[in-house]
């Protein structure tokens, strides 16, 4: 056992009992590293690793992992085999309510005029398909509101409809690959109070009702199919979905094929029309709802702790995946890193006094819904909306309710830690504004300096299942990684498959983690909290919402 220097940990402390600070602070604890496990932890993880193993039966064998789509079970199924041939104890599913699965087979688009040539376009999910093979004229078209409507009644019947302007095709600025300079590190180290970005709701509300309108008014003029540009640069294609994965009502159609087109090809047809040529396409898109998803599943594993009474930490990476490609760094590869994290512990016959509890959340996509429908059954409740018009939208984008109520077992949570930022290595952690928690953090991340992992901010960060637990008033943290090529490639796109993760990165971060779900497993005190949360004022978000905000269309 190695003692650290020491730290002073009453400034957390203070903060959330709410207390003023002295003028001096009186030092506390040493926090207690075993430099010994880290030794064999690191031996196990970075010599004998099979985190790779699991990305590729995860990506090449099983594929996109769509939330309530068949291959989204089947990797249910396979995570809790695997955690629980690797030792781990209650392996288990547990459902949350969900709504249709999707999934599609093929999409092929085929240009047949003014000439012919093949086109890379991918079905957004949860809209229907062809049912055959079909073809018709395009036309550009804008759409901005329900208003534009009018313009259009009568002339859609029977056409490919292009919904975006054009794409500007150029290479993200810095290059394809981007990690953490030692300067960018210190400048992320320096806090930054969290930005008042206001309530994304309403906008990403009205969103939804011009889908939706959107949707009826297509099917009601006998439109052939949508094409929106990818925005990404060529031949690159980011998809999502445009139909809703709720359970359809008599207000809710599908609407008509939907399909995200690589820029290049999307451009060329805007174009064509543009010098009044006339331009057809061919489509075939075979898609599919799937009506027994009314449910979907967390895959959870536990290893035991030897003191009950000690409580739990908890590890978390969301299994679910958009439809294009893979879905190896968006987030079979922080799966994997879990289970490695997990298996290594297991390998090395850590005896954790805190339970180590594993959780591969699905419905992350959809707005956090299996993180989020977990932390209210386990954690923390608030009071069901008795506005109709809030009941009607998803849980992803209803107004928070008041009061807040912990529950027993919230007592019990030591700390909660995520990784869902791509494949790139760990090279620090985020405190979520908790400055208790920094210098612990600091003294567990002293044994891996040499492998890249020494930031801790207490900056915040968002838009990952952490957030589930950190607005609950629950220790929810999200590590700090290389970006890699995640957000200007990767992400949600065709080309998230397993040849985008490099094995020594993730070898890296199974190390890290299993280091941190050891460290707090072994603590003698749970982990500092911040504060509960309390209401903010309401202010609607200006502009487009993040790519990844919970509950954004």
């Amino acid at each position: 056992m190695r003692r650290l220097s020491p730290v002073v940990l009453l400034l957390g402390a203070l903060s959330f009992l709410g207390l003023a600070l002295p003028a001096l602070a009186a030092p506390a604890y040493d926090e207690r590293v075993d430099l010994g496990m880290m030794t064999r932890i690191r031996a196990e993880g970075l010599q004998r690793s099979q985190v790779m193993d699991t990305l590729f039966h995860l990506t090449d064998v099983i594929g996109p992992r769509l939330t309530g789509s068949p291959a989204a079970r089947e990797a249910n199924e396979w995570t809790r085999r695997q955690l629980e041939q690797w030792g781990l104890a209650n392996a288990h599913l547990e459902a949350f309510p969900f709504g249709r699965g999707w999934s599609f087979r093929h999409a092929y688009v085929r240009l047949v005029a003014p000439r012919e040539a093949p086109i890379l376009a991918v079905p957004e999910a949860w809209t229907p398909g062809t049912h055959g093979t079909v073809r018709g004229p395009v036309m550009k078209v804008k759409i901005e509101s329900e208003k534009d409507f009018d313009q259009y009644k009568g002339k859609l019947a029977g056409k490919v409809l292009l919904l975006d302007e054009p794409y500007e095709n150029k290479d993200p600025e810095g290059g394809d690959v981007k990690r953490y300079s030692a300067a960018e590190l210190e400048q992320l180290a320096q806090y930054e109070a969290p930005r008042d970005r206001g309530d994304f709701r309403p906008r990403a509300v009205k969103r939804r009702q011009l889908a939706r309108a959107l949707a009826a008014f297509l099917t009601a003029e006998k439109a052939l199919a949508t094409v929106a540009v990818s925005p990404r640069p060529d031949p690159v294609v980011r998809v999502s979905s445009r139909g809703s994965w709720e359970r359809a009502g008599a207000d809710d159609k599908p609407g008509v094929p939907g399909l995200v087109m690589a820029s290049g090809a999307y451009d060329s047809l805007v174009r064509l029309l543009a010098d009044g040529r006339p331009v057809e396409l061919e489509l075939d898109v075979d898609a599919r709802f799937h009506d027994d998803a009314a449910e979907a599943y967390n895959t959870v594993a536990e290893i035991p702790g030897a003191d009950r009474r000690a409580g739990l930490v908890m590890a978390g990476a969301h299994l679910d995946s958009w439809h294009a490609g893979t879905g190896a760094t968006d987030n079979a590869v922080g799966c994997a890193v879990v289970m490695e994290a997990a298996r290594i512990l297991q390998a090395v016959g850590a005896k954790p006094r805190r339970t180590i509890r594993v959780a591969l959340w699905t419905g992350e996509e959809q707005g956090l819904l299996g993180s989020r429908f977990y932390v209210k059954e386990h954690f923390a409740s608030r009071p069901e909306s008795t506005d109709p018009a809030q009941k009607a939208l998803p849980e992803g984008l209803r107004e928070e309710t008041w009061p807040l109520t912990l529950k027993p077992e919230a007592g019990e949570l030591a700390a909660y830690f995520n990784i869902d930022n791509g494949g790139g290595k760990i090279r620090g952690i985020y405190g979520q504004s908790n400055a208790a928690v920094q210098p612990i953090f600091e003294a567990w991340l002293q044994p891996f300096h040499d492998l890249g992992a020494d930031t801790v901010t207490l900056r915040d960060t968002g838009s990952t299942d952490h957030v589930s637990f950190d607005r609950a008033g629950l220790p929810g943290f999200q590590f700090i990684q290389d970006e890699l090529d995640y957000l200007p490639w990767t992400h949600h796109s065709n080309i998230d498959v397993y040849d985008r993760v490099r094995a020594k990165d993730v070898q890296q971060a199974a190390v890290v983690f299993a280091a941190f779900l050891y460290d707090a497993a072994m603590r003698p005190e749970p982990l500092p909290r911040k504060p509960l949360p309390t209401p903010r004022p309401r202010r609607e978000k200006k502009g487009e919402p993040d790519a990844k905000e919970p509950g954004a269309p």
